[in-house]
């Protein structure tokens, strides 16, 4: 089972590779999920791409945003500089981005990013057959659905083990987009789950979960049923974190028990994230604070500090209100204990110690720099260096020349060989005569080279002269030729001549059909007496494995990929939270049975709708939503409660049959004055979604359609998105 560390900038990279990363997944500049990343330079990208395979390791692109067209056709520049120099993966979103990979780009492997939102075997079975070599599973899943998938197919799975929690399903959070126009299906998320929130007058983090951090036994039963690969989220995080979490799940796939020390390194609490059905929301939420506060370490009476956890010399720690704001922070430059005269260089669990500059009003006491286990880690830091592994052969033959010959695999499975033969014949030894195991000694002294000796084997005949400066020379020069033919073994050529690229063709103008989906029957009723024929009904967005029964296949309204796929109408309009925002990805969809309609994403503007040109399929947009911000799989907010961010916007919590809590935004974005404009657009059907709208709002929204009554709110089709 891999390790798949997170690198935001080189100095991460270098850290993940050296403790003993087994592949690396990391942006380029403008682009990726975590665009606020430093990310890398062509030139970074090509420097870690030989740093990382000269030791064994493998570096995955990341592209795992919703692509617009020019972004699509912009990007294959670089794309081909980093596949021909040897990139190992990319990691995709958009499946019509996907499309023009694997159509450009032969020879790479495709992952399906966690915000494909794959839950369940059938959609993963559908990646594989498509042409995906591995899927990121979303953070939502527990053991048992895991292994449920694993048993159903063969695509490489791959699991988020550690770090941050999106609240919502990633690929299904809006929040951030529709609250400024900053979309984290773009990269660019604000973290409005982060932020304060006001319910029934009380202020508090209602949207923030704590860090997920499984420990042995996850890990080890993930690895009994065969799971690729463990990943560590983290980009943004420090070189320090992201060396320490390699290391501590290096040490749990070996299944050694050890210390937890994340924990130390980076903490707004931790939970084992959704992997045993029992989760309850206060497993999950941190609710008191959102940010890295540390390790809690007591409770201060005054100038008292009782101990829940030991410090040392050079700790730091923050001073927290009895509300969790920071009051102030110190180093321990002076450990004193009550009623004790002497000076300490450290203080244990139990001891009850003086804080002379807790400042007034504190009550919590965090430890937010542990100078142990930093100490420790910039140790690894200096001195750790990971190593391919080969295979070396020497022959000694009296009246011959020595020769040396060496193996490597490389991580497609390739095997490099190499022989060197020494320039001088051997002689008989006058006196000592050369020692099998001493010559196997001095060839696995590889030093600070990127290899390390595997297994060595020496033939040599008896009683003959090789003097040790022969081997020496030998090694280095090997050495140095295959970790040239090493990289060089990743290099590709591309030999297309013609590049798959689909010629955008203006629309013609259309008279829009209005559409409406409905929440309740009653709704259903009222939309039919007023003439509204094509009715469709609220879905879910996700198709859990364990909830596949529950799905409605019978529904012309698809809003998960299962639900797609499996259809048994004839019919499908495909709902808009699949993130559909280019013409590539509209025309993969044209490719599934049944599918005529697709509701484009109301993260693009007029301007981008409408450069998607001319498709196989009926292009739909939103014209009446109380827009879905998020879809969060536990019920963490009471059904049909309101709130609001420091903004005022406010929101509606639902929670559905399945127990997921949906945020939607109470101010409803409304374009139905525009109906005219949009058909010009080439849109096809104009979709109004119903959430709790009584008959009377519903009667007045559909009765002044095209009509300037319709209060005009057009959320990103105006203003786009980052």
């Amino acid at each position: 089972m891999k390790i798949v560390a997170p690198a935001g900038n080189l100095e991460r990279f270098y850290s993940a590779v050296n403790a003993g990363a087994d592949e690396i997944y990391m942006g380029i500049k403008g682009f990726g999920a975590r665009r606020n990343a430093q990310n890398f330079t062509l030139d970074e990208y090509k420097e870690a791409i030989d740093y990382a395979h000269k030791r064994g390791t493998r570096i995955f692109l990341t592209l795992n945003t919703l692509m617009k067209n020019v972004e699509i056709d912009f990007l294959y520049t670089n794309l081909k500089a980093l596949y021909e120099y040897g990139l190992d993966a990319i990691i995709v979103q958009d499946l019509g981005y996907f499309r023009f990979i694997k159509e450009n780009f032969p020879e790479i492997d495709i992952h399906g990013s966690t915000q494909m939102t794959v839950s369940n075997h059938i959609e993963a079975e559908y990646l594989r057959k498509l042409g995906f070599k591995r899927v990121v599973l979303p953070r939502e899943m527990t053991f048992e659905e895991i292994k449920k998938i694993r048993e159903n197919t063969s695509i490489e799975l791959e699991v988020f083990v550690s770090g941050a929690l999106c609240i919502s399903y990633s690929g299904n959070c809006y929040m951030s987009s529709f609250i400024g126009g900053r979309s984290g299906n773009r990269g660019m998320c604000a973290q409005p789950c982060r932020k304060l929130y006001n319910k029934e007058g009380k202020c508090n983090f209602l949207l923030s979960p704590k860090d997920q951090l499984m420990g042995k036994d996850e890990i080890q039963k993930l690895k009994s049923i065969g799971i690729n690969s463990i990943k560590i989220e983290g980009r943004m995080k420090e070189k320090t974190y992201v060396n320490e979490a390699v290391t501590y799940f290096k040490d749990m796939i070996d299944n050694i028990d050890r210390e937890e020390k994340l924990s130390n390194v980076f903490n707004r609490g931790y939970s084992k994230g959704y992997f045993y059905k029992e989760t309850n929301p206060s497993d999950i939420m941190n609710r008191d604070y959102s940010a890295t506060m540390g390790k809690p370490i007591g409770i201060i009476s005054g100038k008292e500090l009782l101990l829940e956890d030991s410090i040392v010399l050079g700790d730091g720690i923050t001073y927290l209100s009895k509300d969790y704001q920071v009051l102030g922070g110190d180093y321990i430059n002076r450990i004193e204990k009550k009623n004790q005269r002497e000076k300490f260089k450290e203080a244990q669990v139990g001891d009850k110690i003086i804080l002379k500059n807790a400042p007034k009003g504190a009550k919590y006491v965090f430890k937010n720099f542990d100078k142990v286990v930093i100490d420790e880690i910039s140790s690894r830091l200096k001195s750790e260096n990971k190593k391919q592994e080969i295979e070396l052969i020497f022959e000694g033959r009296l009246g011959e020349k020595p020769i040396l010959k060496g193996k490597i695999i490389n991580n497609s499975g390739k095997e490099i060989i190499e022989s060197l033969v020494g320039e001088n014949l051997i002689e008989e030894a006058s006196k000592k005569s050369a020692d099998p195991k001493n010559i196997e000694e001095k060839l696995m002294e590889t030093g600070d080279t990127t290899f390390i000796v595997k297994d060595c084997k020496v033939y040599i005949d008896n009683n003959i002269f090789l003097p040790i400066s022969v081997l020496k020379e030998l090694r280095r020069n090997l050495l140095k030729v295959l970790e040239e033919k090493l990289v060089e073994s990743y290099r590709r050529n591309l030999t297309n001549e013609k590049i798959f690229k689909i010629e955008i063709e203006k629309d013609e103008v259309k008279t829009p059909e209005i559409s409406v989906m409905v929440t309740t029957k009653e709704q259903e009723d009222i939309v039919r007496s007023l003439g509204i024929n094509k009715i469709y009904h609220r879905g879910y967005d996700v198709a859990k494995e364990e909830n596949l029964d529950k799905i409605d296949l019978n529904s012309n309204l698809a809003t998960n990929l299962y639900q797609v796929l499996e259809n048994k109408t004839d019919d499908i309009t495909v709902g808009w939270n699949l993130n559909v925002g280019n013409i590539y990805t509209l025309n993969e969809y044209s490719k599934i049975k049944g599918v005529k309609t697709v509701i484009i994403s109301p993260e693009l503007k007029y301007e981008e709708i409408e450069n998607i040109g001319k498709v196989p399929v009926r292009k739909a947009m939103l014209g009446y939503s109380k827009l879905k911000g998020m879809y969060i799989e536990l019920g963490i907010i009471a059904d049909k409660s309101t709130f609001e961010n420091e903004q005022q916007d406010i929101f509606i919590s639902r929670i559905n049959e399945f127990g997921n809590n949906e945020i939607y935004f109470k101010k409803p974005l409304n374009v139905l004055s525009q109906v005219k404009r949009l058909g010009k657009l080439g849109i096809d059907e104009v979709v109004i979604e119903l959430l709790d709208e009584t008959e009377e709002e519903i009667n007045y929204i559909i009765k002044n359609i095209d009509k300037k009554e319709n209060a005009y709110s057009p959320y990103n089709y105006e203003r786009g998105v980052f």
